[in-house]
């Protein structure tokens, strides 16, 4: 009888064990389905992170490149007679007078050449233009050469900075006069042979700003300050307006003695555009 009952003992505890594991299975599958799996949780938020990666990178990749730049080119004409330009007597300035002793001067009020194209004339966008403020880089020269101002007609913009230079072998004094009661401050400056550049700036639009020299009479220029893009033409009239968004546009030309003309023009993505003006002859 004891072999017997030592089988059965024995075929009690293995039942008792596996019944045993068997509870703890079972209570580790319930245990599992109540604490989600690590794995699982990162691979689904790698998935949702990937995905918006996905859909934002496509967002910006259809997003609208900004409309093409265009330019707008022309001319200006004088229609009629120019007017006769006096020659300029520089006898109190030797140094000067033997400078253009081939060659006289005359005055530069009004420029035309044989086919009537019109000289320091600024032409520049009045209305309509909504680009950056932004003064341009480049530091241009208003230069006194042969007791000329060089060039006799300057560009500039808002708040770009500009150099005076001496090139004469003689002294000069630099006279800008803004509008009375305006903005821009008038100043009066002393400039010697071979001294340093002096450094301006105009901080407000303004059409135009005469510049004298009150130590030799005869001299006289204009500085236009203007807020957006803006052409000077050249001996031939010709004039160019360059780095225009598409838009509509009111152009605006200044000339020293014969006024102001506007018109509209009309500018398309990545085309150049036309325009040109006559003044007539006074």
């Amino acid at each position: 009888m004891r072999p017997l009952l030592q089988m059965r003992l024995r075929r009690s505890r293995r039942a008792t064990r596996t019944s045993l594991n068997d509870r703890m299975n079972a209570a580790r599958e319930k245990d599992t389905m109540k604490k989600p799996n690590l794995y699982r949780v990162i691979g689904t938020l790698s998935a949702v992170l990937i995905l918006a990666f996905v859909v934002t990178k496509s967002q910006r990749s259809v997003r609208a490149a900004p409309p093409p730049e265009g330019g707008i080119a022309g001319t200006v004409k004088l229609e009629g007679t120019a007017p006769h330009q006096r020659p300029i007597d520089m006898s109190k300035e030797p140094a000067c007078a033997a400078v253009h002793k081939a060659n006289p001067v005359t005055t530069e009020n009004v420029v035309a050449g044989a086919d009537g194209g019109l000289k320091n004339v600024v032409v520049y966008i009045s209305e309509g233009w909504s680009g950056s403020p932004e003064a341009a880089t480049s530091t241009p020269t208003w230069d006194q050469k042969g007791c000329q101002y060089i060039p006799h007609v300057m560009g500039l913009d808002v708040n770009q900075h500009f150099k005076v230079t001496n090139s004469d072998p003689t002294s000069h004094n630099i006279h800008p006069m803004p509008k009375p009661g305006g903005p821009n401050h008038e100043w009066n400056k002393s400039q010697p042979s071979g001294a340093p550049p002096i450094d301006a700036v105009w901080g407000s639009e303004e059409v135009a700003i005469h510049v004298k020299c009150n130590i030799h009479p005869w001299m006289s220029g204009y500085m236009v300050v203007v807020k957006g893009p803006y052409g000077v033409s050249d001996d031939s009239g010709s004039f160019k307006i360059e780095n225009v968004p598409p838009g509509n546009y009111t152009l605006t030309a200044w000339q020293e003695t014969l006024g102001t003309q506007t018109q509209k023009i009309t500018l398309a993505a990545g085309k150049p555009s036309t325009a040109s003006f006559t003044f007539k002859a006074k």
